[in-house]
């Protein structure tokens, strides 16, 4: 494993971030493919083994079973200050409003119970899940200051947003001497690449983190076209992503694979290797050991200027979607 600085932070990461969106009670989110608690720690652990340091949950993620997971299998498996814990907060609920609890409380409250769940004292990162139009950004990021004061957060990042946005948000607590945001996590792969635009260009200049999710497209980018998974069976809001692109994306996919068998090496490798060009560790969900091999071969893989050409030169322009396309 190789391990990269997260951007303008002392954290140290694995250059790919275990995503644990798959992990928790499927009987308490939107997600019926997830993985129960053994099977969790299963995957938690072998990817520890395989160097991996760097992990991404939230509590929105199956009713905060995934943060649970999380913790108790860090406790048990690894010594806290050899791993970095993100894990992300979601917008002010219309109750809060209505009982007059501000964003800055918002991030206080939301942070305890993340912290409860995962049995942990602080997070390395604090992630803003996405734009929070109900709430003043300067609520937000007054929390997130004080939060750090009182050392329970080290860093804080922002997900699902413009890079307008990121860079108001950043302005507003440079203004204050409040901390800034040194990552964002977005949507962002061979078959989605709209972060070029504005995002990695302004992420560039300011030396901020890019941790991109759905790295495979949702297992898209690792598998031959026509074969299926759980997931991709069962997700339908991962599927509705892809499906006014399919005839576009499936010849980017082609490419894929035809390198992945020049190159003797496996669908996601190619992928994950491209992206790395791209970015500085991208979060790679995983169900299975397996997908933890590929993810951990891909940092080895060295793609050439003419290979991420080939790879780039059929992507035409996507309409935004996901939690992206309602953020207006």
């Amino acid at each position: 494993m190789k391990y990269i600085q997260l951007g303008k932070s002392d954290l140290m990461v694995s250059k790919i971030c275990l995503g644990c969106m798959g992990f928790g009670n499927s009987a308490q989110g939107m997600h019926s493919w997830t993985l129960p608690e053994k099977e969790s720690r299963e995957i938690i652990q072998y990817a520890l083994g395989q160097g991996i340091n760097f992990f991404d949950t939230a509590m929105a993620y199956q009713g905060g079973t995934s943060e649970e997971f999380l913790g108790r299998a860090i406790k048990d498996y690894a010594k806290r200050e050899d791993v970095v814990i993100a894990t992300k907060f979601s917008p002010r609920t219309q109750e809060e409003i209505d009982q007059g609890i501000d964003g800055c409380q918002h991030v206080k409250n939301c942070l305890e119970a993340s912290l409860k769940r995962l049995q942990m004292d602080y997070v390395d990162l604090y992630i803003c899940h996405m734009w929070d139009y109900h709430t003043p950004i300067a609520e937000i990021m007054r929390g997130l200051h004080e939060v750090i004061a009182a050392g329970k957060v080290r860093y804080i990042g922002i997900s699902n947003c413009f890079a307008w946005q990121l860079a108001e948000a950043n302005m507003i607590a440079r203004n204050h001497g409040w901390e800034e945001f040194i990552s964002v996590q977005n949507h962002y792969n061979l078959l989605f690449r709209e972060e070029e635009r504005e995002m990695k260009g302004y992420c560039q200049k300011e030396n901020i983190a890019m941790t991109p999710y759905s790295a495979l497209a949702s297992g898209r980018l690792s598998r031959h076209p026509g074969e299926t998974s759980k997931r991709m069976q069962e997700d339908s809001y991962a599927k509705g992503k892809y499906d006014a692109t399919q005839d576009i994306d499936l010849k980017i996919i082609e490419r894929v694979e035809n390198m992945a068998k020049e190159k003797n090496v496996s669908m996601t490798e190619v992928s994950l290797a491209w992206l790395m060009t791209k970015v500085t560790a991208p979060v790679v969900g995983a169900t299975k050991r397996h997908h933890i091999d590929g993810a951990v071969k891909a940092v080895e893989l060295t793609l050439s200027k003419q290979d991420q050409e080939v790879l780039e030169e059929l992507y035409q322009p996507h309409a935004l979607v996901g939690v992206m396309a309602e953020n207006h």
